[in-house]
């Protein structure tokens, strides 16, 4: 009575081992949403770092273009030496003086605003990089997500094809069918296998991808009804992406700014000058004063103001048609999403179930010896293609989906807020 005893639990013990191996796996893989994997994406950004650097670049420049013309202190000395009476250093002229230039024209109210403008366009733009990496993680996480429901369907795929082999060495045994069936239905099961293994490594290489992302290990799952989920073709897609747009308006202002920029610089600046004359002659000592102004005679600025006026009007025309274009692709990505949707439901109330069924009956008169291994090929394959397809189309679905999101911000609020706040 011992033996029993000490085998059963010998086998309770295995059991728990490997209970408890199993259980840290277990424990640290976790179920990984779309916007966790964003998140993670987003924090994990290398490119953040150069961004704020850029944003403090330019609100420096901004601070900078505020600034006035400095000053000038000077000083002059005149006869200091020369011929006739003028030989002597006792007759020489000092002047020192003060001297500034005065801007007309707005030119610093100008460039400030223009720096300003800068600040907010450095600022969109990676936000807009921002929203380009979600879309690409978007695409990770759909393929990750596509490659584990592969690698399901070929496991399903190997389960069949061992079942029909199974089903077919039953019959060869009992001589019913030749020799060469059985061979077949093993090379199939091979052929399954190998199918299986490659799904298992594409899926494997697609989690990693997604991962990398964010530098990470593998250690979580994605949840197979995501890829069941086709509400979003029945959702209203909305605008165009309101980051996108302020871009293009920022680019706008900002190339407005530089049209005032260039405008100011035509307006030339008076410099003005006052200072004491010492006379060393007599010990005296004299004001004087002076100014100066160029001479718009030659170069009035009228190349770079048309130069900005030109960028300007192409800025003007990028912010009216890219609404338009992002509008039109948003339509038809979500007439696509409609259509996506609509193949997946149809292939799973109408092909899966007569396959499932036509596999069914042929099994049933493949054992009753009305029906050959090759027709119990072909319908176990019809089943696959059909499940393949509508794998197909639901990835596709949820391709479109991360397009989508992309071209209308959906993602936005995931940006980290020090790269959406001044």
């Amino acid at each position: 009575m011992s033996r029993p005893n000490h085998g059963r639990l010998a086998r309770s013990w295995l059991l728990a081992s490997a209970i408890a191996a199993a259980l840290p796996f277990t424990a640290q893989a976790q179920s990984l949403a779309l916007n966790q994997a964003l998140a993670r994406a987003a924090q994990a950004d290398p490119t953040r770092a150069a961004a704020e650097a850029r944003i403090k670049a330019a609100d420096a420049g901004a601070r900078q273009a505020d600034v006035r013309a400095n000053p000038v202190l000077g000083v002059e000395l005149e006869d200091l030496t020369g011929t006739g009476p003028y030989s002597l250093v006792d007759r020489a002229q000092a002047t020192f003086y003060y001297q500034q230039t005065l801007e007309r024209g707005g030119k610093r109210e100008a460039r400030t605003a223009l720096a300003r403008t800068e600040i907010d366009l450095v600022r969109l733009r990676h936000q807009t990089k921002v929203l380009d990496l979600f879309k690409e993680v978007e695409l990770a996480w759909v393929e990750a997500l596509a490659a584990e429901a592969q690698a399901r369907l070929a496991r399903t795929r190997l389960d069949i094809a061992e079942r029909a082999q199974a089903e077919v060495d039953r019959r060869v045994k009992m001589a019913r069918d030749p020799l060469f069936a059985g061979a077949r239905a093993e090379a199939q099961v091979a052929e399954a296998r190998i199918a299986l293994s490659q799904a298992q490594l594409a899926a494997d290489t697609a989690r990693r991808t997604l991962a990398g992302y964010w530098n990470d290990g593998v250690d979580f799952e994605i949840d197979a009804a995501a890829l069941e989920d086709t509400s979003a073709a029945r959702e209203i897609a909305g605008e165009a992406s309101p980051v996108d747009l302020a871009l293009l308006d920022a680019e706008r202002q900002t190339a407005t700014a530089r049209v005032r920029v260039e405008e100011t610089k035509a307006v030339q600046d008076p410099t003005w000058r006052a200072g004491l004359r010492y006379l060393n002659e007599g010990r005296d000592v004299a004001v004087v004063v002076g100014g100066s102004i160029p001479l718009a005679r030659y170069d009035t600025n009228r190349g770079a103001i048309e130069r900005a006026q030109a960028e300007r009007t192409a800025a003007d025309t990028d912010l009216l048609t890219g609404k338009v274009l992002r509008e039109r692709q948003i339509a038809k990505l979500q007439a696509d999403l409609t259509a996506r949707a609509s193949e997946a439901r149809r292939i799973e109330a109408e092909v899966l179930p007569a396959a499932e069924r036509t596999i069914a009956l042929v099994r049933e008169g493949f054992n009753r010896g009305g029906f050959s291994y090759l027709d119990v090929i072909e319908a176990q394959q019809v089943l696959i293609d059909a499940r393949s397809r509508r794998l197909d189309a639901l990835k596709a679905f949820h391709t479109d989906r991360a397009l989508l999101a992309r071209l209308t911000g959906r993602h936005a609020a995931l940006i980290p807020a020090s790269e959406t706040v001044r």
